[in-house]
C-alpha cells in the first residue's frame, strides 16, 4: 500500500477535542485491559479473563484474545495517537459486544447503590460515543497519526 493510500486513515485536524477524547478513552479503558491481561486492579489476568470470555460469554478463543489485547494495547495506542481511527472503532465494537453479552440484562444505570445484580450499560454508551468520535475525526493534535499523514 502506498503512503498516499494510508493518508485518509491517518488524516486529522490539529484540534484539541480528539486529544481530549483519546486521553479520556485511554484512561477509562486501560485499567480494564490491565485487569484482563495482567491481573492488575483486582482483575483475573489473562487465563481467567480468557476463560470467562470463552466459557461464560461464549466468544471464540481468537476473538477473546483480541478483546484482551485490544483493551490493554488500544489505550496505549490512543495516548500516542497512533491508529486512532481503527482503535476507536474497535473499542466501540467491544463496548457494543459488552452491552449485548453482559450488561443489557441489568438495565441502563450503573450499579451505584449496589442494589442491582450487575452494572447497566450507560458507561458503555459513553465509550461507544467517544470511540465513534475518534473514528470520525482521527487523533487530533499531538497525534502520531497527524505526523504520519503529513509525511505521507
Amino acid at each position: 500500500m502506498t503512503s498516499q493510500a494510508w493518508k485518509p486513515l491517518l488524516a486529522t485536524r490539529p484540534d484539541l477535542a480528539p486529544l481530549a477524547l483519546r486521553l479520556t478513552l485511554a484512561l477509562v479503558m486501560f485499567p480494564h485491559g490491565a485487569q484482563k491481561l495482567l491481573g492488575w486492579f483486582g482483575g483475573y489476568g489473562f487465563q481467567g479473563s480468557l476463560s470467562f470470555l470463552t466459557d461464560t460469554i461464549g466468544l471464540p478463543s481468537f476473538l477473546a484474545v483480541g478483546v484482551i489485547l485490544l483493551e490493554f494495547f488500544g489505550p496505549i495506542l490512543l495516548v500516542l495517537g497512533f491508529a486512532t481511527r481503527p482503535v476507536g472503532l474497535a473499542l466501540a465494537a467491544i463496548m457494543v459486544g459488552a452491552i449485548f453479552t453482559v450488561h443489557d440484562t441489568h438495565g441502563f444505570f450503573m450499579n451505584w447503590s449496589g442494589a442491582q445484580g450487575g452494572e447497566g450499560f450507560e458507561y458503555h454508551l459513553l465509550a461507544i460515543a467517544i470511540g465513534l468520535g475518534l473514528t470520525l475525526d482521527g487523533g487530533g493534535r499531538w497525534s502520531l497519526d497527524a505526523r504520519l499523514a503529513q509525511a505521507a
